[in-house]
């Protein structure tokens, strides 16, 4: 069963002559429990992408369905709700809340909709994440790779169907990124998790299960990733 199919997904930026095509008739879908790469060039459209699957952004024409709920027909409220329970995202900039600890942080998307944290989920997920001896510090005493697995933590903990990834080991040397890349793995397989990545590292990108190549706003399924796919 696809968990995500992306329908004719078109979005222009501006009107007229200044008019910027940054998505061209997009349609692809991803199974339950895949784990894609989308590459490209910087301007490509991989970010609005992102934001379109997402809904943080509306199309201008073409439509998502996320476990078979046409996203664009909800309305604001619903679909607020819906994309704090059935998506979770991870940024660049792990976007952490200073104020809060580690613990707080992860479990900061649950207390939003108003219910309890699963106390054993986010001990497994400490553990997995190799957080438990961080629980109670603050970003600002983390390291880099450790704020990432708290935003890795933090996508996972509502156990959502889909989690989005903007280049989240951008900022992080190749020792983290190889973990963070590792625990999105085991996220996918163990959790059954869709993950959307994208990367600009086509090392990366060869550890997902597919590739998608986004170039002028056009979408290749490069299909199973090799090196000379990537080269």
């Amino acid at each position: 069963m696809n968990l995500l199919e992306v329908k004719n997904l078109s979005k222009t930026y501006g009107s007229g002559e200044t008019a910027v095509r940054a998505l061209k008739n997009v349609s692809f879908s991803v199974p339950k429990g895949e784990f894609v790469a989308v590459v490209g060039e910087s301007g490509s459209g991989k970010s609005t992408l992102l934001n379109m699957i997402g809904a943080l952004d509306t199309p201008s024409d073409g439509k998502v369905f996320i476990d078979g709920k046409d996203t664009f027909s909800m309305k604001d409220q619903n679909l607020t709700v819906f994309r704090r329970r059935n998506i979770g995202f991870i940024f660049q900039s792990f976007n952490l809340i200073p104020e809060l600890t580690v613990e707080q942080n992860i479990i900061f998307p649950v207390l939003l909709d108003y219910k309890k944290p699963d106390k054993q989920y986010l001990e497994e997920l400490l553990t997995v994440l190799n957080l438990k001896e961080r629980r109670n510090h603050l970003p600002s005493q983390l390291s880099g790779g450790q704020q990432q697995r708290v935003a890795i933590g933090r996508a996972l903990i509502t156990r959502p169907s889909l989690i989005l990834a903007d280049e989240p080991t951008g900022n992080l040397d190749t020792q983290n990124s190889s973990e963070v890349i590792a625990l999105l793995r085991e996220a996918s397989r163990k959790y059954e998790q869709t993950i959307i990545m994208i990367t600009h590292n086509r090392s990366i990108a060869a550890s997902a299960d597919r590739v998608l190549n986004v170039s002028d706003g056009a979408l290749t399924d490069l299909g199973g990733v090799s090196n000379e796919k990537l080269s």
